[in-house]
């Protein structure tokens, strides 16, 4: 359970470091505060447990691996009622990263990376579309990506 969050300075350079490049090394950080590694350790131990860190990853560049086409797909669904039953379809689907419930227009909006065109084509003809409540679909090609950030603390 998630404790109450209380940062200081010295918390907010170890997140502002580390956020920064994740493989920055923890005595690096001990350094530059003046503290030992371990009470590195335990602060971000801390800083987990107040769940303000919720893990850490690897990010691959998608167009190294041949993705070259992003496209975010707006799903409107027959009935509000058949959302989990979609979702856990499009779960089944790998070039989908991202869902989210949404207002507005959509009652899903999802983010897919594809190898091209035609395969965004294949994809929303024969998986996506043919998932059972789904109405239809609204789709944008993401032509160039220029913010990809953390939000700052």
């Amino acid at each position: 359970m998630a404790t109450a969050l209380k940062i200081d300075g010295i918390d907010k350079i170890i997140i502002k470091r580390l956020v920064e490049n994740a493989r920055t090394p923890i005595l690096s950080i001990a350094r530059e505060v003046g503290i030992s590694g371990a009470a590195i350790h335990q602060r971000l131990r801390k800083l987990e447990d107040s769940e303000l860190i919720v893990g850490s990853k690897m990010v691959l560049n998608p167009k190294a691996l041949g993705y070259t086409t992003t496209a975010f797909v707006g799903i409107f669904l027959d009935a509000a009622s058949g959302y989990k039953s979609a979702i856990n379809r499009l779960k089944e689907i790998p070039e989908i990263v991202e869902s989210h419930y949404t207002t507005g227009n959509y009652a899903i909006f999802i983010k897919i990376l594809c190898k091209n065109n035609e395969d965004l084509m294949h994809i929303l003809n024969q998986d996506v579309q043919r998932i059972k409540g789904v109405a239809r679909t609204e789709t944008f090609i993401s032509l160039d990506q220029q913010i990809d950030r953390q939000i700052k603390i």
